[in-house]
């Protein structure tokens, strides 16, 4: 796979979650504005609460991961991916890093 095809392969999955993140977490959100119910909607089952659990975990990782290289690689503009981390999610985040860590590895 070309460094191209991969970057537009990531690329393509970040939008489609921060889309689908959009599409389905917004209107709800907006209709009775509670922050922390919706938070706190994803601890409602066992189920529910170990892959919400896992995405915070994932989250507390890229976030350490995205903070070492800034300090050992140079890479920047990480922050922005570890917000993005946060809002719409990991997967958003980390394809926007894994393309600024590309395009900055190169220069």
């Amino acid at each position: 796979m070309t460094k191209s095809a991969f970057q537009y392969i990531i690329s393509f999955f970040g939008i489609l979650f921060a889309l689908s993140f959009v599409y389905f977490v917004v209107p709800p959100l907006l209709q009775d504005f509670d922050p922390i119910g919706a938070a706190l909607g994803g601890f409602v089952n066992p189920f529910s609460t170990g892959y919400s659990l896992d995405i915070i975990c994932t989250w507390f990782v890229f976030s350490t991961w995205v903070l070492y290289e800034a300090k050992t690689k140079g890479i920047r503009r990480g922050w922005i991916a570890i917000l993005l981390g946060v809002v719409p999610g990991v997967a958003t985040g980390m394809a926007f890093y894994l393309i600024i860590r590309m395009k900055q590895e190169k220069e």
